[in-house]
C-alpha cells in the first residue's frame, strides 16, 4: 500500500561515485576524456528507494551529502518542489552553477523517482505524459574516430536500429581544422545517405564568422542541427550565425538555472533549446524550462543522459527530440535493468514499471565505483549523519 500524503519522510540520502573507462579515446572540438564520471544519489523512504545521477566530477557527491542532504533528509517525499527550492536556498553563498547545480539535478530527480515508486506509478505518467513515444538522435562521431570507426557507428544507429538522426563532433581543436570537419561531415553524409538527418556539434569551437562559413561550405550535405557553433555564452555570436544559415541552431546543454534560459531565449539565439536535466536543476527545472521556452515558441531537447531526461520529455508538449549519447547509453545499459531499446527512432517508457523503470545492477556498477559510498541519515533529532 502507497503512504498517504505526508505519512513518511526522506530516512536518508547515498552519494556514490562511479568512473567508467571509454570504450576507445574521445574527443570534440574543445575538450578530450577516457573515462566518463557519474555520481548517483540514492534517497529512502517508507522502505522505498529513488535513485538519480548526473555526469560530473566526484565533488558533486560531497555537494550531495554536505550541503543537500540536510535540506533532503526528513522532507516530504511527495513535495518534490518544496525540497528543490530549499536546495536552491541552501547553496547561496556556495554558488549554484556547475558541480553544485549537477548535484541538485541528481537529487530532484532521485526524488522524483521515490515519489513515483511511493505511488506505483510510472514516472511519465505522474508528470502528465503528452507523448507515448519519445524521438531520438544517435550521437558519438568523436573527433578522434578514424573514418572506419565514425562510419560503423553511423551505420549501426541508422541501418541496424532504424534511428533517422544522427549527430557527429566537428571543430577539432577549437575550430584550427575546418578541412577535416567538412571532409567527415562528408564522410557522414555518404555514410548515413540523403534521408537521415545529419547533426553536427562544435562545442563552442568556432567564431561567428568561422561557423557562418563552415556553414556555407558544408550547404550540399544538408546539415540540419548545428549545436553551439560558438560559446553558450556568447549569445550575441549565436544569433549572428542564427541569422545568417539555413540550420537550425540549438545550445544550451550548459545552463544551471532558469534565468539562463530565459536570456537565451530572449536573446533570439537559438532554433530549439537544449537542457540537460541532470545539470539544469532536474525534473523540477526542466518543466519550467519548457515553458520559458514554449513561451517563445521554442522546442526543447534533451542533452545526454537518455534514461532519466524519457520521463519528463514525454511529459513535455514542445519536445523536439533526446539525445541517444554514446558514453551514457553504455553506461546506463551496463549499470541498469529496464533500459529502453531505440529501435525506429524513438524510445518507449514501460507502463508497467514505476518510477524510472530502472533497477541499479550493483553488482556491475560497483566494479566500477570509486571510494567508499556516503551515507547520511535522519536521526531522532531531525538532524543528519
Amino acid at each position: 500500500m502507497s503512504p498517504g500524503p505526508g505519512s513518511t519522510r526522506v530516512e536518508s540520502l547515498r552519494a556514490s561515485v562511479y568512473t567508467v573507462p571509454t570504450d576507445m579515446p574521445e574527443a570534440d572540438g574543445t575538450l578530450a576524456w577516457d573515462s566518463t564520471t557519474m555520481v548517483a544519489v540514492e534517497v529512502i523512504a517508507y522502505g522505498v528507494t529513488g535513485i538519480g545521477w548526473t555526469y560530473g566530477p566526484p565533488a558533486c557527491a560531497q555537494v550531495l551529502t554536505d550541503l543537500l542532504a540536510p535540506e533532503v533528509l526528513g522532507s516530504d517525499p511527495m513535495n518534490v518542489a518544496g525540497t528543490f527550492a530549499s536546495m536552491v536556498r541552501a547553496v547561496r553563498n556556495a554558488g549554484r552553477p556547475g558541480a553544485i547545480g549537477y548535484a541538485i539535478s541528481a537529487v530532484d530527480i532521485a526524488l522524483w523517482d521515490l515519489k513515483a515508486r511511493l505511488l506505483g506509478l510510472p514516472l511519465h505518467r505522474l508528470l502528465g505524459a503528452v507523448h507515448h513515444e519519445v524521438p531520438v538522435y544517435g550521437s558519438g562521431g568523436f573527433t578522434t574516430y578514424t573514418p572506419g570507426q565514425q562510419r560503423e557507428q553511423l551505420t549501426g544507429w541508422v541501418v541496424r536500429q532504424g534511428i533517422p538522426r544522427v549527430k557527429i563532433k566537428i571543430g577539432e581543436s577549437w575550430g584550427t581544422r575546418p578541412d577535416r570537419d567538412l571532409d567527415r561531415i562528408a564522410d557522414a553524409r555518404d555514410a548515413v545517405g540523403r534521408d537521415t538527418e545529419l547533426y553536427v556539434d562544435a562545442n563552442g569551437a568556432y567564431t561567428a564568422v568561422q561557423a557562418v562559413r563552415l556553414m556555407d561550405l558544408a550547404a550540399r550535405l544538408d546539415v540540419r542541427w548545428l549545436e553551439e557553433p560558438v560559446s553558450s555564452d556568447n549569445l550575441s555570436g549565436l544569433r549572428q550565425v542564427r541569422d545568417s544559415v539555413t540550420t537550425d541552431v540549438a545550445a544550451g546543454e550548459y545552463g544551471c538555472d532558469l534565468t539562463y534560459f530565459h536570456r537565451m531565449c530572449a536573446a533570439g539565439a537559438v532554433d530549439c533549446l537544449q537542457a540537460d536535466v541532470t545539470r539544469c536543476g532536474g525534473i523540477t527545472e526542466w518543466q519550467r524550462i519548457a515553458a520559458v521556452a514554449a513561451a517563445h515558441h521554442l522546442q526543447i531537447s534533451g542533452h545526454c543522459a537518455p534514461h532519466l531526461h524519457v520521463h519528463v520529455a514525454a511529459a513535455t508538449p514542445n519536445l523536439r527530440h533526446l539525445e541517444w549519447f554514446h558514453d551514457h547509453v553504455r553506461i546506463e545499459e551496463m549499470f541498469f535493468e529496464g533500459t529502453l531499446d531505440p529501435t525506429g527512432g524513438r524510445l518507449h517508457p514501460d507502463p508497467t514499471r514505476p518510477g524510472n523503470g530502472l533497477a541499479l545492477r550493483a553488482d556491475v556498477a560497483g566494479r566500477y565505483r570509486t571510494g567508499d559510498p556516503v551515507t547520511r541519515r535522519l536521526t531522532l533529532t531531525g538532524a543528519s549523519s
